[in-house]
């Protein structure tokens, strides 16, 4: 009987062993992967979400968490410390960052990648009605918000008032702030404008102009001609008539390209995969922001200013998008 007892013993130790060695070997084999975003109320955010939900549907072994941060500059260091997998970021600053452009980048961030061109993000400059600023030159000693410190938006912001002949020293008050920021200061009066660098739509826009009387300050004419000059990366947009309310006509800016980015030591069949599962899931990048309906394979590689991560690059081969 007691040898009866003991054999059973036993083989309940080994089955408990095995369970947990089981367990611990999936858990092994499932791989993290974080992908660093940009304000919650942009569109850096849920497309993100997005590519998360795709992965967590399709690729069973890999689960992808999204992490908030201050968006284009910061997310190139991130990937440059390790302490992101991926990240969105604008392609303007992504070059700047593989080049170790200053001072933005103290040294360059070799290991940076490209995984696909997401979407056009326009340089937007948000303005209350009631502080009559019909055009950028109108800022000069208005209260002005040039994005969070660090962040493409205020890269951008500099470029601009650069083309027009200005600084950031003309403004009464320059505010660095998220887009969230941006919007409680312009509705409650405290700046008279705010730039950003987002795609058309983007939350914190939309719920300004439904709060507060608010214009669009074009970028146009000879200026917008000598910004493009200097930095190719910048191309012709339009915020289209209705975009925000109180939007009444095409309104001339410029625009950059929102890319998704990876670490070089991101293995090749992991890079390949998330790319695959992206275009294989469109819909769903659509579905997360009106922007994601901006990607399609055809434009995977627009304004792609630095070289793809070689997982990627597979699977454009295979597509026959690159050579």
């Amino acid at each position: 009987m007691k040898k009866k007892l003991l054999v059973g013993m036993l083989i309940l130790a080994v089955a408990a062993f095995l369970c947990t060695f089981n367990a611990s070997t999936v858990l092994a084999a499932k791989k993290f992967v974080s992908i660093a975003s940009g304000w919650v109320v942009g569109v850096y955010y849920p497309l993100a979400g997005a590519i998360s939900n795709i992965a967590h549907k399709n690729l069973p072994d890999i689960k992808i968490t999204v992490e908030s941060s201050g968006a284009s500059v910061a997310n190139a260091k991130l990937i440059a410390t390790g302490d992101a997998d991926m990240a969105i970021l604008q392609n303007d600053i992504s070059f700047y960052a593989l080049q170790g452009v200053k001072p933005m980048f103290d040294k360059p961030v070799a290991n940076i990648r490209g995984i696909t061109s997401l979407y056009q993000e326009h340089c937007q400059i948000q303005a209350r009605k009631d502080a009559k600023i019909a055009s950028v030159a109108d800022l000069k000693g208005k209260r002005v918000c040039v994005g969070p410190l660090g962040s493409g938006t205020e890269q951008n912001a500099m470029q601009i008032l650069e083309a027009y002949g200005m600084k950031f020293d003309d403004f009464a008050k320059v505010e660095r702030l998220t887009a969230t920021e941006s919007s409680d200061y312009l509705k409650d009066g405290r700046i008279d404008a705010a730039f950003y660098s987002v795609g058309v739509g983007a939350a914190g826009l939309v719920d300004t102009a439904m709060t507060v009387d608010c214009v669009i300050v074009p970028v146009d004419g000879g200026q917008r001609d000598a910004l493009m000059k200097k930095y190719p990366f910048f191309t012709k947009a339009v915020v289209a008539k209705g975009a925000y309310k109180g939007v009444e006509a095409d309104v001339p800016t410029v625009a950059v390209m929102a890319i998704l980015a990876a670490r070089a030591e991101m293995e090749d069949a992991m890079a390949y995969q998330i790319t695959k599962a992206i275009f294989d899931n469109l819909k769903d990048i659509e579905r997360a922001h009106a922007k994601g309906k901006e990607l399609t394979l055809e434009s995977a590689l627009t304004g792609m200013s630095i070289p793809l991560h070689p997982g990627a690059e597979k699977f454009y081969k295979e597509k026959g998008i690159k050579k």
